[in-house]
């Protein structure tokens, strides 16, 4: 994201337009777009203030913040639980989360991803790709999620 524009630019584009200038001869003089010029005017008539707004993502952590104590709890009971069966346990607390989503999350509360082999198929090719998350402390239990996309809903053939 680009960083905006510095608030005495925004005070004289405001100021010139004031004097009576239209918003393309602002645009022009200042070397802005015209959107900016009609954006400043818009911010000082409904807020008075010409301040940015604040860029990127709340600071609240996002949908699992609420639910972190559970989903820890939860691994720790039973570190072979999937990230796919950790999206259904949410769901069915209301939560509707992307497995990604549940494995950032993870990564954040201090869990580290540690990959282990699949199970080769009839061709000898591993067929799916084991992660599982565990504690960084030694003997701390761990979940395994599956992490390849031919195991994902959408991608699973439809029984006839």
């Amino acid at each position: 994201m680009g960083k905006p524009h510095p608030i005495e630019l925004r005070v004289r584009v405001v100021a010139f337009v004031e004097e009576g200038n239209s918003h393309r001869e602002a645009a022009r003089h200042f070397r802005v777009s015209p959107r900016f010029i009609n954006n400043m005017m818009i911010l000082h008539r409904t807020s008075g203030s010409l301040a940015p707004a604040r860029q990127g993502h709340a600071p609240s952590g996002g949908k699992l913040a609420a639910h972190g104590k559970w989903i820890a709890e939860r691994v720790a009971d039973n570190g072979e639980v999937t990230l796919d069966e950790l999206c259904v346990e949410l769901a069915g607390r209301g939560v509707l989360v992307h497995r990604a989503t549940v494995g950032r999350f993870l990564n954040r509360l201090g869990l580290s991803n540690k990959k282990a082999s699949g199970q080769a198929n009839s061709c000898g090719r591993r067929s799916h790709r084991r992660v599982s998350y565990g504690l960084s402390d030694a003997g701390a239990s761990s979940i395994k999620p599956w992490h390849s996309w031919s195991l994902s809903m959408k991608h699973r053939p439809i029984p006839s």
